[in-house]
């Protein structure tokens, strides 16, 4: 578990997206020195998400970024054989409405993505798919750039919600719960 506040998947992703804006107003490298560094500034503002205070900023600030930012890919930085790809799997079937779903198959859910990283995502979260690459990095999580970390909690978000997953906890069974259960409850909701 990341912090013994976060006990559900709202919680999880409130928290995620802390650390995120920590790490990027501060500068630094990773979860491990943004938390040793700037612990009471995470928990602070996970506290006013998750308790409504704050809400974070419009997905649309991370689709300007992204644009900004020039085409490449945003898993491995080529800049040939882009196209677009669904951060969260456009295959997800939580109910009826995810085949015309914005949320899904809308802009806020795409990236650039060369044909390699596209094709070895496939159907994965994006944090399975970075534990797949990075199977010897316990913090496999701190390699996915932020940008696009950014756009996947706030597009989960939307779609968990409309699972009623929100107020789980460890949904993948193994004791704990991790930015793996977010790619469970997509996983299993997945054509």
């Amino acid at each position: 578990m990341p912090d013994r506040d976060v006990r559900t998947i709202r919680d999880l992703l409130f928290y995620q997206y802390a650390k995120l804006v920590a790490r990027s107003a501060f500068k630094l490298p990773d979860g491990v020195a943004v938390k040793r560094d700037h612990y009471g500034f995470i928990k602070n503002l996970f506290r006013d998400l998750r308790d409504g205070r704050k809400e974070w900023s419009d997905i649309l600030r991370e689709d300007w970024q992204l644009a900004e930012a020039g085409m490449a890919c945003q898993y491995c930085g080529s800049t040939s054989q882009l196209a677009h790809e669904h951060i969260v799997p456009s295959s997800l079937r939580i109910n009826d409405r995810c085949a015309t779903c914005d949320t899904i198959q809308g802009i806020h859910n795409q990236a650039w993505a060369c044909r390699t990283c596209n094709s070895s995502k496939g159907t994965k979260g994006l944090y399975t798919f970075y534990r797949d690459r990075f199977l010897d990095d316990r913090k496999f999580y701190d390699r996915i750039p932020q940008l696009l970390e950014k756009k996947y909690l706030k597009t989960v978000h939307d779609c968990l919600t409309c699972a009623g997953y929100m107020d789980s906890g460890d949904l993948d069974g193994d004791g704990t719960l991790t930015v793996l259960d977010i790619d469970y409850a997509l996983a299993s909701n997945a054509l």
